[in-house]
């Protein structure tokens, strides 16, 4: 029996020297890795009562669609600015070389809901913190975080302290 695992493609020295890129597109590109997957996404929110399931832009709404729709719950989007047409709460972030900043539509979630963030990758946990931000921003309540893969060796747990965050598929490096 295959594990997630063994439908990511690594890429070594890309986007430079020393990194393995962990690639999610060979799990995209066959129906079993796909199937895979989401079942394991989905087995990370056995027991979790949330109203809604958010996903970050632009592989948090891949992953996290299907999901959406098999646990039968609203999906939100989490976007990159000025790229939603509603009116939007935003929050900006640093990154490694500069800041990013995203939005969600301001009536997405509702006071009290709960909420999970879904994404396919935890490096620095930046995206996901700021996508909590947001979630806070309107009243609701992390429920919890999941991810695909989590790069531990960037330690993007300790910038998401305090929320409960699971990841189907954990590398210890970069």
């Amino acid at each position: 029996m295959k594990k997630v695992e063994d439908y990511i493609i690594n890429i070594p020295d890309f986007p430079s020297k020393g990194i393995i890129f962990r690639d999610v597109t060979g799990i995209l590109e066959d129906a079993d890795g796909l199937k895979l997957a989401i079942d394991e996404l989905v087995r990370l929110l056995d027991g979790v009562e949330f109203d809604v399931l958010a996903g970050t832009e632009s592989r948090g709404f891949v992953m996290g669609m299907p999901i959406a729709y098999l646990l039968h719950k609203p999906f939100v989007l989490v976007r990159k600015a000025g790229k939603l047409p509603r009116e939007t709460v935003s929050e900006t972030y640093d990154l490694e070389y500069g800041s990013a900043t995203i939005e969600i539509n301001k009536t997405a979630v509702k006071p009290g809901q709960k909420v999970v963030l879904v994404d396919d990758l935890i490096a620095t946990g930046g995206t996901l913190k700021a996508a909590a931000d947001l979630v806070e921003k309107l009243g609701g309540k992390v429920a919890k975080i999941i991810c695909l893969i989590e790069l531990a060796g960037l330690n993007g747990r300790e910038a998401l302290k305090g929320y409960d965050v699971a990841s189907v598929v954990s590398y210890p490096g970069k």
